[in-house]
């Protein structure tokens, strides 16, 4: 994660900070977020060579996502997450799945998708086989909302 803060910053931003190992990084930018993500992934595929698909929101907007979680929270053996779908027509997709509401949930919001299932379960469960698929790659990244809540901190 070094490798990546010590990017941002040769880009110009300030209070570059990384967060777990996640991807997830914090910056300070007088920038649009159009003008945040176009820099970021043109550096990220120059220094690294491969193509990332950058998501970038404001505190503000992360907040009101968190916030908006429709699941209780921290139920046991269960995880949270939202995913952040750059693309309504995948979100549109992923929920028109029927899903088993024992083994997994999931709810629209504002350009996310949220979603919780049993621990364990993640990798196995409709939305996360097809989520795994490389064609939503390009669409969509997952967080468990545990980790929002350290980026919000």
């Amino acid at each position: 994660m070094a490798e990546l803060r010590e990017l941002l910053e040769g880009l110009g931003y300030d209070g570059v900070k990384t967060v777990l190992a996640s991807g997830n990084v914090l910056v300070t930018s007088d920038a649009s977020a159009s003008v945040v993500k176009s820099e970021v992934e043109a550096a990220l595929r120059e220094r690294f060579g491969y193509d990332a698909w950058v998501q970038v929101l404001t505190t503000d907007a992360l907040r009101a996502i968190v916030d908006g979680y429709p699941f209780a929270r921290g139920r046991e053996g269960w995880h949270d997450y939202v995913m952040f779908v750059l693309d309504p027509g995948v979100a549109k997709e992923l929920l028109a799945f029927e899903l088993d509401p024992a083994h997994e949930q999931a709810e629209a919001g504002d350009g996310v998708v949220y979603w919780t299932v049993p621990k364990g379960d993640t990798l196995d469960s409709v939305l996360g086989k097809t989520t795994g698929k490389a064609a939503y790659k390009p669409h969509l990244t997952v967080r468990n909302v545990n980790t929002l809540e350290k980026l919000l901190a």
